[in-house]
């Protein structure tokens, strides 16, 4: 369909009068009329009565003019679709899995907020194309830079009818011979180990898991008790936590990105976010 005719049809409608619609238009009455009557004969109905005043408006000329207004107007924003679209910078951030959504949500609400010009793209944590990575300190490699952005606490968790969940809080030798799930990465896992280890204790290591998100699942199962980190733990209702009495067993997140990429402009513009 020639969008001329639904142009000519919405000024005639807005006019309801053929000459004033030309004038609008810059067209001759003739052309106004002819275009009328075009689209008429490809919808099968009548648009218009007319009479020596002007038009009188029927009842399908209401019906197509919102529709008609509106295919025109998204028409005119064309340009200005793909003008927007080659102004936004791309950016691709990485994210590790195992971490607090919530803060994952507000960092990327922050990006958002303060960088309308990026487009962000979420890939893989081991993504090689990545840009950035929201990621652990201890993971950050020896050529990148790491921003912190928010820490997590470790606690104790377990169902609800494990014998802890009982204390309001835990010593290292409460822990003593209880079945346990280890995650090998993790260094609040080994510190535990190793107090415990110190005072001739120890923990009966059950099962092993790589992710704590698969920690938080056997948990769940009932195989034993493990410590986790609160962003982990905003997954689950099913566990009770309680504190451990001893150091400080936290792990600390960021922004992380190679020194090589800094002068990237939508990278720069990320770090001015977050910093």
């Amino acid at each position: 369909m020639d969008l001329r005719l639904l142009r000519f049809f919405i000024a005639v409608y807005e006019e309801q009068n053929i000459t004033a619609a030309a004038n609008r238009c810059y067209v001759s009455q003739p052309s106004i009329s002819n275009a009328v009557k075009q689209l008429e004969e490809e919808l099968g109905v009548t648009l218009f009565e007319r009479h020596k005043k002007g038009v009188t408006l029927t009842e399908e000329s209401h019906h197509l003019y919102p529709k008609a207004v509106q295919l025109m107007n998204e028409i005119h924003a064309l340009p200005d679709l793909f003008t927007q679209r080659r102004q936004t910078s791309p950016i691709k951030i990485a994210n590790f899995p195992d971490l607090s959504q919530t803060e994952l949500a507000r960092v990327l609400a922050r990006l958002s907020e303060n960088c309308p010009e990026l487009r962000l793209e979420l890939v893989d944590a081991n993504d090689p194309h990545a840009d950035c990575a929201i990621t652990l300190d201890i993971l950050k490699a020896e050529d990148e830079i790491f921003l912190p952005l928010w820490e997590e606490d470790y606690v104790l968790c377990m169902l609800p009818d494990h014998p802890l969940a009982q204390l309001t809080e835990v010593k290292p030798r409460d822990l003593h011979q209880y079945d346990f799930i280890e995650c090998p990465p993790c260094e609040a896992h080994q510190q535990t180990i190793s107090l415990l280890a110190c005072d001739g204790l120890s923990l009966n290591l059950l099962a092993r898991a790589e992710h704590k998100m698969q920690v938080m699942h056997l948990v769940q199962a009932g195989i034993g008790i493990s410590f986790l980190p609160t962003g982990v733990l905003e997954q689950s209702n099913q566990l009770v936590t309680v504190p451990l009495v001893g150091p400080r067993m936290f792990r600390r997140l960021g922004l992380t990105y190679a020194a090589s990429k800094a002068n990237s402009q939508a990278l720069n513009a990320v770090i001015r976010a977050l910093r």
